[in-house]
C-alpha cells in the first residue's frame, strides 16, 4: 500500500511527495484515537468551510442594498486575506493543501463581493502624482438615509482605526526588522504584514461591530455564514494542532473566536424582528401574512 501511495505521489511532484511523507509521519507517530480525530476535525472543518462559502455567496447573490454592510472592511479584508495567502504560499512546505486552497476561494469570494457592493472605476491620476492610476469607488445607486448613515459610521470606525494600526504596524515593522531573519526584503515585507494581520488582523472586524452598535441592528448580517464561520473556528481550535501549518496561523484560529463572541453577544442585545426585512430583502412572516390575507379574501367572498 505504502508503494502504490509513493509510486502516485513521485507522478504528481515534489507537492505530492511533501503530503505523503506528511500523511506517513501521521500515520507513524500519531495516536490511533488521535488519528481518528485529526480526520474527524479534518471533515468537519472542509465541510463548515464550504457550507460558509456557500451561504456567503447566496447571501451577497440577493443583497439589493448596503444598509449596515462596511464596505471598507470588505476592501481591508481582500488586502488582509491576499497578504495571507502569499504568505502561505512562501511557506508551502508547513501548509496543507487544505488550507491553501481554502484560502485562494476566500480571496475570490471576497473580490466578487466588493463588485457587488461598488462599481469600481480606474482613472489615470491627475496632477504631480508619483501613482499612474487612482481608483476610485462609486456607489451602485442613490443611497438611503440608512445606508448613508452607515456610510457615516463606517468613515468615523475607520478613522479610529487608522490611529490604532498605523502606530501598532510601524512598530511591528521595526520590531521585525531588528530582531527576526529574513531572507530578502520580500521577505521582509510580505513577514512583517502577515505578521501584522495575524497578531491585530480582528481590528478589522470593529468597524462591523461599531456599525451595528450605532445601527441597534444586526438584520443585515449574514447569520447562517456567520453561524458555519463561527462552528469552523471552534474545529479550527482542534485543527490547528493537527494538521501542519505556520505557528501563526495557529494563532489566528483561536484569536477569532473573540469576535465572534461580540456578534452572538450583538445578536441577543439586538433582536431581529421577523416583521422587517432581513438580510435577503424578504420579510420572514410574510408568508403567514398572506395567507392570512388569502384566508380573509376567501370568507368575504363566500358572504358574497
Amino acid at each position: 500500500m505504502e508503494d502504490s501511495i509513493r509510486n502516485q505521489a513521485s507522478m504528481l511532484g515534489s507537492d505530492a511527495h511533501s503530503e505523503f511523507d506528511e500523511m506517513k509521519r501521521m500515520l507513524r507517530e500519531t495516536n490511533p484515537i488521535l488519528l481518528g480525530v485529526t480526520f474527524t476535525v479534518s471533515i468537519l472543518h472542509s465541510i463548515f468551510e464550504f457550507l460558509a462559502f456557500k451561504n456567503d455567496i447566496s447571501h451577497w447573490k440577493n443583497k439589493k442594498e448596503m444598509t449596515g454592510v462596511s464596505v471598507r472592511s470588505i476592501l481591508l479584508n481582500i488586502f488582509f486575506q491576499v497578504v495571507i495567502f502569499l504568505y502561505l504560499m512562501d511557506n508551502n512546505q508547513e501548509t496543507s493543501w487544505m488550507i491553501l486552497i481554502g484560502q485562494g476561494v476566500s480571496v475570490a469570494i471576497e473580490v466578487w463581493k466588493i463588485k457587488k457592493a461598488v462599481d469600481i472605476e480606474i482613472k489615470p491620476s491627475q496632477g504631480t502624482s508619483f501613482i499612474p492610476y487612482t481608483i476610485r469607488l462609486v456607489d451602485k445607486h442613490k443611497l438611503s438615509e440608512t445606508e448613508e448613515k452607515t456610510k457615516e459610521y463606517d468613515q468615523i470606525a475607520f478613522l479610529y482605526l487608522s490611529r490604532i494600526a498605523y502606530p501598532l504596524l510601524a512598530g511591528y515593522a521595526i520590531y521585525s526588522l531588528v530582531y527576526n531573519t529574513h531572507k530578502s526584503w520580500y521577505s521582509f515585507i510580505l513577514a512583517t504584514l502577515v505578521g501584522f494581520v495575524y497578531t491585530f488582523g480582528f481590528i478589522m472586524m470593529t468597524p462591523q461591530l461599531f456599525i451595528n452598535y450605532k445601527l441597534k441592528s444586526v438584520a443585515h448580517m449574514p447569520w447562517k455564514t456567520l453561524m458555519y464561520k463561527t462552528l469552523g473556528t471552534f474545529v479550527d481550535d482542534l485543527f490547528a494542532f493537527c494538521i501542519k501549518m505556520p505557528t501563526l496561523h495557529r494563532l489566528a484560529c483561536l484569536r477569532d473566536d473573540v469576535i465572534f463572541f461580540v456578534y452572538l453577544y450583538q445578536r441577543w442585545a439586538y433582536p431581529t424582528d421577523n416583521k422587517r426585512a432581513n438580510e435577503y430583502g424578504q420579510v420572514e412572516d410574510a408568508g403567514e401574512q398572506n395567507a392570512e390575507e388569502n384566508e380573509q379574501k376567501t370568507e368575504s367572498k363566500k358572504d358574497k
